[in-house]
């Protein structure tokens, strides 16, 4: 539920054509949905997987590519034609906390690094966190890793991209507790987002200690404790955000249910202040000091 031309305003109205994945270039690129990334690595076979990723990225020539190459970027993983990545900022290996930026429809390698999108939204947290915190280990992953839906598809009303989501969701955290089994991890959830962590919470385990909803259209899950039973479920829409107008249902498969900022649903509350759907992640934002703290597991 992000895109270029609704993310400051409503969603669209009517729901178009079925999605196509999206190329760097923003091009659509017809084919079957891309297979799982691999992210599945130990910590001492981190450098060989970013230069090996880099290498792929390298190798597909296409010169829209280019700026993932740029500056020491590291990837887990990268998938050209299926529009996926998984970029890490900081040392993953060594960190004492990790924070997973799950976005929510529309993600593509087109804006991947977007100020609003999952990889810019990745680098203004770790921005804030050196900031306030600049003591604290922390790795961030911005994990494009499924193939969300399109919000011109009916597939944005369902949680059946999600449920996919969730398998590959909990992949990666499984694939994390190979790097560092000692980091714990927060997910912070956006959007469509919020449903795949909504999905996957139950079989993340207890190294996940801190879930973040913000901009959700509900979760499927009935109440925080439905989510996960050990992390800190927390919950946020801020005061322009046009998911407030989101029927809160769930009927015959189509929507997601109880909205999680409601009393009922019993998440932890935390102040994302005023700004749109899609500014949660946008620095000097009141969202983005809270999103950080819980990064950090220093919110209460």
């Amino acid at each position: 539920m992000q895109t270029p031309v609704d993310q400051e305003g409503p969603p669209p109205m009517r729901l178009l054509a079925a999605p196509l994945a999206l190329t760097a270039a923003g091009l659509a690129v017809p084919g079957a949905p891309p297979a799982p990334l691999d992210t599945a690595v130990s910590a001492a076979g981190l450098p060989a997987r970013y230069a090996a990723v880099r290498a792929e990225i390298a190798a597909t020539g296409d010169p829209a590519f280019s700026r993932f190459l740029a500056g020491g970027r590291t990837f887990l993983a990268f998938d050209a034609r299926g529009g996926r990545a998984v970029e890490v900022l900081g040392d993953l290996a060594r960190a004492d906390r990790i924070a997973v930026l799950v976005p929510g429809a529309d993600g593509s390698l087109a804006h991947f690094d977007g100020a609003v999108w999952v990889g810019g939204g990745a680098r203004a947290l770790a921005a804030e966190a050196r900031r306030t915190a600049p003591g604290v280990r922390l790795a961030v992953v911005a994990w494009l890793g499924y193939d969300a839906p399109s919000t011109r598809s009916p597939a944005v009303l369902t949680a059946g991209r999600a449920r996919d989501g969730a398998r590959a969701l909990a992949d990666l955290v499984g694939g994390l507790r190979r790097v560092n089994a000692r980091a714990t991890v927060a997910l912070l959830c956006h959007s469509y987002g919020s449903v795949v962590c909504g999905i996957a919470g139950p079989r993340l385990g207890g190294s996940v200690t801190d879930i973040a909803l913000y901009g959700s259209p509900g979760t499927t899950r009935a109440d925080a404790a439905d989510v996960s039973a050990t992390a800190r479920v927390w919950a946020a829409r801020s005061r322009g955000d046009w998911t407030r107008y989101v029927p809160h249902v769930r009927v015959a498969g189509l929507g997601f249910g109880r909205d999680p900022v409601s009393p009922a649903f019993g998440a932890r509350p935390f102040d994302a202040g005023a700004g749109a759907h899609g500014a949660y992640l946008r620095p000097g934002t009141t969202a983005l000091r809270s999103l950080t703290r819980i990064a950090l597991g220093t919110a209460s």
